[in-house]
């Protein structure tokens, strides 16, 4: 089947590209797993240019495939672990790494020369990009053509009944035998008793045609049975609610009309329309959020800041693997907190690890050299490197020398200023630094002494570890000089915060004694951070590596919420949600009541003043597109979906409303289901979506969802994206729905 988009554009448009054509010849490349596991495989890009062959010798010769959807990055040199473990330094120009997303482990691969290497890396990075271009339309009907190219098992190039059933199976749909009888005969209209050519085109469009956008396209288009500019403008100026000119809907037409003749008279076809509304203009979230568009020039305190716990750990706290990667993972998420629990290693060097657990161990400076290299790829501004210190001076010293080394000018070693600072530098003014949170000897403004070291009391996340008999450690000197901003110090209530603490000692809570406060003492706890910045840490108890809620300490202005990046869950779909706006900086500024000096703010009591801006958020969900099938291998499964639509903010606006289930179908279900949400402080409310596989006997299954701020919504009709548990994209799946926010 030569199947090609309506607007007769080839899926990948790298035609004659030498990388690509070097990529689909493929060839011989040595997959390194172990020092002697290390084997010459061929490798291929399939001519579907989505699909990577490689040669395997599994039992019955089973061809080995993977998408490139599923590659989340491709690293020349020797940049992963196992390369730098089982390869020598000399052969760094012939080694790279392809990264998958997700818990897929790397695969680490030497080419015969340079060359080659830069021809595999190049032409991979560039499918990839134009993978990810393709806008949802054209993935859409990029994957629907795939499915029917599968769908043809003799590969004649038509389809009869038996296999157009088996078609719909694939694309995750379920009609009766009369029905599918109907649609075959419908688009046979040569009546050979096989689909081809246009047939096809035809079945594609029956399949993908959408009756809730025929209503709304119905409802503007009245210039010539078309929408003209001015019934585009209608359309955004009334359901949209966009302050937009008619200029401002002559380019959405120019962008994205696929029909020239339409174009050239400014209308915009069904087409256009559809286009215009899966791409960015029509998504749920402000295409403006997408870019940094707040004010980074306030103190550092004045932000939530995206934070890690125990960063090392690929999986739970008592026997998972520690790794570099999963620093990499964080910093690539855009995680602006990352934790080093150090001890003392062998043959002198320091190694980072859970301490008094069968967790795996890594060395400090490989995590130094990782955390240099990938800080700031997603965001540019400043990373904190929360220390963990258990090590003897001897270690403590090579950690300093580690650090001053390998990030070199990117360390901050002193204040910014040049007397004595009051408060924090901005997240602007540190951008492209590395800031060193641990414990100090002495007071910033001191004029340090020349001793060695002296005792401090060690301040550790205590009740995560085994008891440590002696609560003091030795502390070197050069280490301590490397603390300016975040001073450790022990909490002894905001009382005595208020009097003794200065600026730049800060205190970590672990989620219980945070969640307290946050109920007990919250205007406290949100005066205390107007000045200060705290850090909130899982309890120990949580040992398979699970997650706090987050939203009541966002609530109460603490800064660090430190969540285990590596667990799949709610409260990291939140703070995904939380840190997406703002160009993905992991940097949000906090609404004024939480930095404002005189404000009588309590999420708890939520007394009148200015927080309180009442909003009525009207939510239609109205159909979900093509939701993944959740169990590929068995052929008759098929989703009934639900979508659930929660609020999570101040506790009176926490909410949650859900859709009835959809039976057997996950291509095109429709609901059409109003929500109403009554909410009072909407500058910390958050939405998800979430849809499920509906189970009455035991519970819903994860289908995808999307979190994000409120104040990033988009009024009128939107595409909603779904991501998978981990947060990457699901591709070709989403949400319509209908939002409108309102005064009361």
């Amino acid at each position: 089947l030569v199947l090609q988009h309506h607007t007769d554009q080839p899926v990948v448009s790298l035609e004659g590209d030498a990388d690509l054509q070097f990529l689909l010849k493929g060839g011989e490349l040595m997959k390194v797993k172990s020092s002697t596991w290390k084997k010459n495989r061929f490798f291929k890009l399939q001519e579907d240019c989505t699909t990577m062959w490689h040669e395997s010798n599994k039992p019955f010769g089973k061809k080995q495939t993977f998408s490139i959807d599923d590659i989340d990055s491709v690293r020349k040199g020797r940049e992963s672990e196992g390369l730098q473990k089982y390869t020598d330094a000399q052969e760094e120009d012939r080694c790279f790494s392809i990264i998958f997303k997700g818990r897929r482990k790397n695969l680490d691969l030497m080419a015969t020369s340079a060359e080659d290497v830069q021809q595999w890396v190049s032409g991979l990075d560039k499918i990839i990009t134009n993978t990810k271009k393709l806008n949802r339309q054209q993935t859409s009907e990029h994957w629907i053509f795939d499915e029917m190219r599968k769908a043809d098992k003799n590969k004649d190039n038509m389809m009869d009944l038996k296999e157009l059933k088996h078609f719909l199976r694939q694309i995750n749909i379920q009609v009766d035998d009369s029905y599918a009888a109907v649609l075959f005969k419908e688009c046979d209209t040569s009546n050979s008793g096989t689909l081809e050519g246009p047939e096809i085109k035809e079945f594609y469009d029956l399949l993908t045609h959408r009756q809730e956008i025929d209503v709304i396209y119905g409802k503007y288009s009245s210039t010539d049975g078309q929408m003209g500019a001015e019934d585009l403008l209608d359309f955004l100026h009334n359901e949209q609610c966009e302050q937009v000119t008619l200029e401002d809907a002559v380019k959405l037409i120019e962008k994205y009309e696929p029909d020239d003749s339409a174009k050239q008279q400014s209308h915009m076809t069904k087409d256009g329309f559809l286009m215009y509304l899966q791409q960015e203009e029509g998504s749920i979230f402000n295409p403006a959020h997408k870019e940094v568009f707040q004010d980074m020039s306030q103190p550092l305190n004045h932000y939530f800041v995206s934070s890690s716990h125990n960063t090392y750990l690929t999986g739970d706290q008592l026997k998972s693997l520690s790794s570099t990667e999963a620093y990499i993972k964080a910093l690539m998420k855009s995680c602006r907190c990352v934790e080093l629990d150090c001890w003392d290693g062998p043959n002198g060097e320091p190694v980072i690890y859970h301490g008094y657990t069968l967790t795996s161990k890594v060395l400090f400076k490989d995590v130094i050299k990782a955390i240099r290299e990938y800080a700031f790829k997603t965001s540019e501004y400043p990373v904190i490197l929360s220390l963990e210190n258990h090590c003897t001076l001897d270690q403590q010293k090579l950690m300093a020398q580690h650090m001053r080394t390998i990030l070199g000018s990117a360390l901050l070693t002193a204040p910014l200023e040049d007397q004595m600072p009051t408060t924090f530098p901005s997240p602007k003014e540190l951008k492209g630094r590395f800031i060193i949170k641990g414990q100090r000897l002495n007071k910033l403004d001191t004029v340090f002494g020349s001793s060695p070291g002296v005792e401090v009391e060690s301040i550790s996340e205590e009740d995560e570890a085994a008891e440590v008999n002696d609560k003091k450690i030795k502390l070197n000197k050069e280490l301590s000089d490397l603390v300016i901003y975040c001073k450790s110090v022990h909490f002894s209530g905001f009382e005595n915060a208020k009097a003794k603490q200065a600026f730049y000692e800060m205190s970590s809570f672990k989620e219980t004694k945070a969640a307290n406060l946050a109920e007990t003492a919250a205007n406290a706890f949100i005066h205390h951070n107007m000045s200060k910045l705290s850090r909130i840490y899982p309890a120990g108890s949580r040992t398979d590596s699970s997650n706090y809620n987050p939203v009541p300490m966002w609530n109460t202005g603490c800064q660090i919420v430190a969540l285990n990046f590596q667990t799949p869950s709610k409260e990291m779909d939140l703070n995904q949600g939380r840190f997406r706006p703002n160009g993905m900086s992991g940097y949000i500024l906090k609404p004024d009541f939480l930095r404002q000096a005189g404000s009588a703010f309590d999420p708890v009591t939520l007394t009148d003043g200015p927080w309180l801006k009442r909003k009525v958020l009207h939510v239609m969900v109205i159909s979900a597109q093509q939701l993944p099938k959740l169990n590929k291998e068995k052929t008759k499964s098929i989703v009934d979906p639900l979508v659930r639509v929660e609020i999570y903010g101040v506790p009176v606006d926490n909410a949650s409303k859900e859709t009835h289930h959809i039976d057997n179908n996950g291509f095109n279900p429709m609901w059409n289901k109003k929500f109403q949400f009554n909410l009072k402080v909407p500058d910390l409310a958050m939405v998800r979506f979430l849809v499920e596989d509906y189970d009455h006997t035991s519970h819903n299954d994860f289908i995808g969802q999307f979190s994000m701020p409120l104040t990033s919504l988009q009024n009128g009709y939107r595409h909603v994206p779904l991501l998978t548990k981990r947060g990457d994209v699901i591709p070709c799946a989403g949400l319509f729905v209908h939002i409108i926010l309102l005064d009361p």
